[in-house]
Formats: structure tokens, C-alpha cells, sequence
């Protein structure tokens, strides 16, 4: 069934989770005159700390960058609760009246740009299942933040014997609220920022939890009370206090991933004496040292050594090995060794889609977008009137966010002011032999690895980059000309390159 009606906002937002929410705000406080909505496929706002609720489930950044800049974190612990974020979120939402623009049970599944009318048209299917019917809208920008994994299920790689175990196998993007625990064997397999959220957690009531992974992880613990921010907010206004430990946090965090850029060595050796003072040297060379250097893989955040208390204790334990087959008591490990287990963990990951798993087209024409070059890593070469919202992989993605909404914002309103309808990126002639490199650049992540195929590609240099640099995203994007002679400017149908 199809709605009659064609409503048109001058912008849609794709997702109602942290970045499309900060979206919206910087819509209404800089393009005022733009009118937008907010199409979510969910039945609530929230994203992400909507959408997990295993035990546990926090950030693994602190909340200062996380945040929005607009919006300060006032809790007590830096490193948060997923309860105590979506009240945050959804606080935000309800403050600025974000929250009065979105329309849930709305799954966008396809978007056209039509460079004769400079519009897209998006079409949604809208209701639970069983009930839905296809809307469509119009707008003059698109604007997508709907992340960059599937909500409908993880990743879940195929286990020999899975069918034979005998009790529940559960993913933590599906965790059922009536799952109980208390005085199991818990195995979760994984070594992911999941995997090690879930095992301290399950720990205090589980009989024993054992973390099986395939190879080590770099950890890092971290008070998950930050007393320098808390101490500021005593003297100073909130919004003052947060501007000044957002800045601190989030240059620190950038000095330090670029030591173990320019330094993997040394960085490897402190990360590694830090977890020995936790652990000893025998565990942390059997479990907890990678064969990687740091952040060519994300490195684990966990506030205040939570899961190394766990090890310690006995109440959890790890195991490095390779899982030959599942058995109706637990897994066979292909070394011989047998984990005995009531419940099993897939903390296996995300099953990642690329710019909200819809389809695009252009002038008819379909948009394969690994055949794009980013722009700015925001835009996509030879796609008009459309910007992606993705964040840091080694810092807070909202930190990335906010800059993408100040940029898109800038763009809207030279358009406004030039009279102008269509803002497409182009290849310049000296672009044609530009080498090729992968959108994330000098990042092996299997998640990751997994989605780089399907992403755009990025250049050697600018504007066709994305740096991952919060310190040069400030100038790259939030303060380089909107005019560049890249970004071409019309109200006519402009030809498309074949660069």
C-alpha cells in the first residue's frame, strides 16, 4: 500500500540516534529558516544505547567527548552506564524539541536525486510488520545518521555444533530480558569492547564467566570517575567545566594515538607494564599481549580495572584458543581442552552496512558508493545534496559528528545566500591518477576489513581525505571555505564525471 501524499522538508535526517539528534540541533540554531524531519526505523529515538540492553552496557569513551558539544555531561562517572546515556540523549532531544520532528516505525529504504527538480526522493516503509505501507518524501538534502551497522542483527559467524548445545546461545544485540544467568557457566566468546563490558558484569552473579578468545586485545584502565572534571563543575558554570575537559580529553586522546603512531614500539611497552601491574607477567603474555602494534586494532577501554578484578577473583578467567566445535556441555577448543558452559556468548560484533543499507540513485542512475571518492569523508564524489554522518574509530564519534552538523550547516546557508540547489563534490582534472586508499586508512580491525569493500575510497589529499584527526577535522572541515573548487555549485543539471 502506498500513501498518496508527498510531504517536502527542505532536509531529512536519516536516524534518530546520537548523531541525528545533533543533527537536528544544528539545523535549528544555524539554519533556522531550513525546516527538517527526522526519519527513524525503531520505535524510539536513542540509536544505539536503545537498541543494547546486555549487562553491562556502557560507553567505551568518556562521556565529556562522547557528549554533545551543545549539551553538557553533568553525571558523576565519565564513563557511563548505557541507562544513564539514553536518558542523556533522550533529555537532549526533548530540550531543543528534536524529538517533536521524528517519525519512528519509518525504514528508509531508498533514496533518488533528480538534478531537473534538485530534490531526493525518499521513500520509507512505515508500521510494524505485517502493516506497513510505502511513504515517500521529498527534500533538497539528505542527510544520513543512521551509523554504520545493521539493526537488525550482529555478526554471527557459523559454529560447527551449535545445533548441539543444550543451553541458549544469545548475541548481546539480541538479549532477551528473561535471560538468567545467575549461578551458570557463562562462556562469551569474543575480545571486543563487548565481550570484556559483558564478562565483569556476568561475573558478579554468574558461577564462573570465561572470556574465549581467538587472539589478544590491548586493555586500558581508566578511572570511570573523572575527579579533575567533577572538580571544575564545583567552580565553574557546567557548560564552562565541560568546554574545558571535552578540549583536554579529546587533544589528550589524539596525543596518545599518535604516539603509538609515531612510536608503536614504546606505547606497546607502557600498555603492557600497565596490564602486568594489574595481572602479572605470565597472564598478560598468554592473554593480553597482541601480535598487533596498538590502535592498528581499537584498543578496550574498562573503567576502574573492572574486568582484571574479575580475572583476579576467579570469578572470570580467560582463554585464548581456537573453538573446534560446539558439544552439548559446552566447546571443544582444537587443542583438546573442553570449556563447560550453561550459556553461550556470541560477543562476535556488528554485522556493518554501508550509508543506512538503502539504495541510492542519481538521475536514474544506481550510486555504488565504493566507486565514490569521500569528501572531507562527509560527502561522495558526483552525489549531490548529501552528507553521511561517521565518527572517530580512535576517538568519541560525536566528536566527528558535531563537525560534519557545523559543515553541513555552512554549506546550506552559501547555498541559501548564493541563490544556489545543488552542491555536488567533483574530481578536478589533476584528481584523475589520484592513488587510491581505503576510506580507514592503517586500521586492520576484522569489522573493519569486513566493510572496506563497500565503502568510498579517499585520496592523497585534500579534500578527498578522511584524516581521523579531530585537531585537523577543526580546520579541514569546521573552518575551510565552503568554496574550493571542488565542492561545484548550480540549479541546473550538472554532468557527471567518469574520473
Amino acid at each position: 500500500m502506498t500513501s498518496p501524499t508527498v510531504q517536502h522538508f527542505d532536509v531529512v535526517i536519516v536516524g534518530a540516534g546520537i548523531s541525528g539528534i545533533g543533527a537536528g540541533y544544528h539545523l535549528q540554531q544555524d539554519c533556522p529558516d531550513r525546516d527538517y524531519v527526522i526519519l527513524e526505523g525503531r520505535d524510539d529515538l536513542g540509536g544505539t544505547w536503545d537498541l543494547f540492553r546486555y549487562p553491562g552496557v556502557r560507553s567505551d569513551s568518556d562521556m565529556h567527548t562522547l557528549g554533545y558539544s551543545f549539551k553538557p555531561w553533568t553525571e558523576a562517572k565519565a564513563i557511563a552506564d548505557g541507562p544513564s546515556i539514553l536518558t542523556y540523549v533522550r533529555e537532549t532531544a526533548a530540550e531543543f524539541g528534536i524529538d517533536q520532528k521524528m517519525r519512528f516505525q519509518h525504514m528508509v529504504t531508498d533514496a533518488s536525486w533528480s538534478s531537473e527538480t534538485s530534490t531526493w526522493t525518499v521513500t520509507a516503509q512505515v508500521g510494524a510488520e505485517g502493516g506497513r505501507q510505502t511513504v515517500a518524501y521529498t527534500c533538497n538534502y539528505l542527510f544520513m545518521c543512521s551509523g554504520y551497522y545493521s539493526y537488525k542483527g550482529g555478526y554471527e559467524p557459523e559454529f560447527p555444533g551449535s545445533t548441539d548445545f543444550a543451553g541458549p546461545i544469545v548475541h548481546p544485540q539480541k538479549w532477551p530480558e528473561d535471560l538468567d544467568y545467575e549461578g551458570k557457566r557463562v562462556v562469551v566468546i569474543g575480545s571486543g569492547a563487548t565481550a570484556m563490558t559483558l564478562v565483569p558484569a556476568m561475573a558478579t552473579t554468574a558461577s564462573h564467566v570465561t572470556m574465549l578468545q581467538r587472539s589478544p586485545t590491548y586493555v586500558v584502565s581508566r578511572p570511570a570517575v573523572d575527579p579533575i572534571a567533577n572538580g571544575l563543575r564545583k567552580v565553574l558554570p557546567d557548560s564552562t567545566a565541560y568546554g574545558i575537559t571535552r578540549w583536554r580529553n579529546a587533544t589528550l586522546g589524539e596525543f596518545f594515538y599518535k604516539q603509538t603512531r609515531t612510536k608503536p614500539d614504546k606505547m606497546r611497552e607502557k600498555l603492557l607494564k600497565l596490564a602486568k601491574k594489574e595481572l602479572g607477567d605470565e597472564t598478560v603474555a598468554e592473554h593480553f599481549t597482541p601480535e598487533y602494534n596498538p590502535w592498528d586494532q581499537r584498543l578496550c577501554l574498562i573503567p576502574d580495572s573492572d574486568l582484571y578484578n574479575s580475572i583476579n577473583s576467579g570469578d572470570a578467567s580467560v582463554v585464548t584458543a581456537e573453538i573446534d566445535t560446539f558439544t552439548a556441555t559446552g566447546i571443544l577448543l582444537t587443542n583438546g581442552e573442553h570449556i563447560d558452559a550453561d550459556i553461550i556468548v556470541t560477543a562476535t560484533g556488528l554485522q556493518l552496512v554501508t550509508i543506512g543499507d538503502m539504495d541510492f540513485s542519481v538521475d536514474g542512475q544506481p550510486v555504488d558508493f565504493s566507486k565514490t571518492w569521500t569528501y572531507k569523508g562527509i560527502a561522495y564524489s558526483d552525489v549531490p545534496n548529501m552528507a553521511s554522518s561517521f565518527g572517530y574509530i580512535n576517538a568519541s564519534w560525536t566528536l566527528r559528528a558535531d563537525i560534519t552538523c557545523q559543515w553541513v550547516c555552512r554549506l546550506l546557508n552559501h547555498m541559501t545566500e548564493s541563490g544556489m540547489t545543488q552542491a555536488t563534490p567533483r574530481l578536478r582534472p589533476e584528481d584523475a591518477d589520484m592513488p587510491e586508499r581505503p576510506f580507514i586508512d592503517d586500521f586492520s580491525a576484522g569489522y573493519m576489513a569486513r566493510m572496506m569493500p563497500l565503502l568510498p575510497r579517499q585520496g592523497d589529499r585534500e579534500p578527498w581525505s578522511n584524516t581521523q584527526s579531530h585537531r585537523a577535522d577543526k580546520k579541514f572541515i569546521a573552518k575551510a571555505p565552503i568554496v574550493d573548487g571542488v565542492m561545484r555549485f548550480g540549479a541546473a543539471r550538472v554532468p557527471a564525471t567518469t574520473a
